[in-house]
């Protein structure tokens, strides 16, 4: 059913590909929207809330490997059809749980499982497999650009149903569109012929050799710092513009999906340079920037402008670390277990990210502000940015193996 004996098409499975991510990280990125109208139903804190959100990113992480491995071994598309409907399951969990630890551990598990199955970790594999060597940055830039994409079209779309249908109504519509667009796109996910089969290096070969590759190490570093960043920003920049005298929500909605627009752009073309000059460059100028975007915005008077301008910035920086990252891990490594090793970089990447939407969370509950996580994002950026320097990417030698 998902497998041919002929080489896939392309352009099949980049199209197909992207539309699981355009829906998987669109609807994941929306999900700050709900923060304070169900805090408020349930009469809790912020910090339950944001410890949801926290517990599915690391979910994401800690499974992704594991969704990894079972993608490079029997394809990705079974892994998508099980991810949609774990999606769906979490989503009308969401709607429909009011006790605070079952709300914070049943949609953890079951959206972290889903975006490990359905996001960029899954996607990798097939799309580094069926590419061609001389085009997989940029088919990585591609795939990066159409989860940006559905954070652009997606942010809208649930502000808007949010306030016509009601919280709870907007995510059963949700959980029906996701399984009516990924089902179908999971049977046009065609392995490339003997991308399955069995080869010399082993499961456990690839995972050592990896984590005793010091390039790989700094990667992992260096990727907790974007998931610290980039799912604080999102998950609690709406509440932070309130806090400060912007109740507008439009003001909002229109920078996170100023967000997802420009990062059509800057993860596409950061696809596209990194097959042209050294991605370790690209990746710490992206996380300088990013540290310049967010001293720029915290010390500038805010006003809507302000926010436009900073969501643009950081729109072109968004998720461009993505396919420079999946660039190198598939330039060392080769393609045979990318969705693994894959894998286990985002899980550092969600490690970061459940810190930073949670500790937003418990620091606002306690100090009444963010400075102090905006403080640490800065910290932060500046310490990815010499991380990434030292990354060499040298195709991986494998005497033994080639013998």
């Amino acid at each position: 059913m998902f497998h041919t004996d002929r080489a896939p098409d392309f352009k099949t499975v980049l199209i197909a590909s992207g539309v699981v991510l355009t829906l998987a990280m669109g609807v994941r990125h929306g999900l700050g929207f709900w923060l304070q109208p169900i805090s408020q139903a349930h009469g809790w804190t912020r910090e339950t809330f944001s410890l949801a959100i926290a517990m599915q990113n690391l979910m994401w992480g800690a499974i992704g490997p594991f969704a990894g491995m079972a993608c490079d071994r029997f394809g990705t598309a079974r892994m998508i059809v099980l991810g949609a409907f774990l999606y769906a399951g979490g989503l009308l969990w969401m709607a429909l749980v009011d006790q605070p630890t079952l709300f914070v551990v049943g949609s953890g598990v079951l959206i972290g499982a889903a975006l490990a199955c359905t996001a960029f970790g899954a996607i990798s594999g097939i799309v580094g497999r069926s590419a061609p060597p001389e085009k997989r940055s940029w088919a990585f830039g591609i795939s990066s650009a159409a989860g940006s994409f559905g954070q652009f079209m997606m942010m809208p779309v649930e502000q808007q149903l949010i306030s016509l249908a009601g919280w709870q109504q907007a995510f059963f519509w949700l959980a029906a569109l996701v399984l009516v667009l990924m089902l179908p796109m999971a049977l046009r996910l065609k392995e490339p012929p003997l991308a399955l089969a069995a080869h010399g290096q082993s499961i456990g070969e690839a995972i050592r050799e990896a984590f005793g590759h010091r390039p790989f190490q700094l990667l992992v570093a260096g990727y907790f710092v974007c998931g610290f960043q980039v799912v604080f920003i999102g998950a609690h920049l709406p509440s932070y513009l309130k806090d400060k005298g912007i109740m507008d929500p439009n003001v909002a909605v229109i920078a996170l999906a100023l967000i997802g627009l420009f990062n059509i752009f800057g993860s596409y073309y950061a696809g596209k340079l990194g097959g042209l000059m050294p991605k370790r460059f690209l990746l710490a100028g992206i996380y300088l920037s990013r540290s310049v975007a967010i001293a720029l915005f915290l010390a500038a008077p805010l006003s809507a402008w302000s926010v436009y301008l900073f969501a643009a910035a950081m729109g072109v920086l968004w998720l461009s670390t993505v396919p420079l990252t999946n660039g190198i891990v598939a330039g060392i490594f080769g393609v045979k277990h990318l969705s693994m090793l894959s894998g286990f970089v985002f899980f550092s990447h969600q490690v970061g990210s459940f810190l930073g939407v949670w500790l937003g969370g418990w620091l606002f509950t306690r100090q009444g502000s963010y400075d102090t996580v905006w403080a640490i994002t800065l910290g932060l950026g500046i310490f990815a940015t010499l991380i990434n320097l030292p990354v060499r990417e040298q195709a991986i030698a494998r005497p033994l193996a080639a013998r």
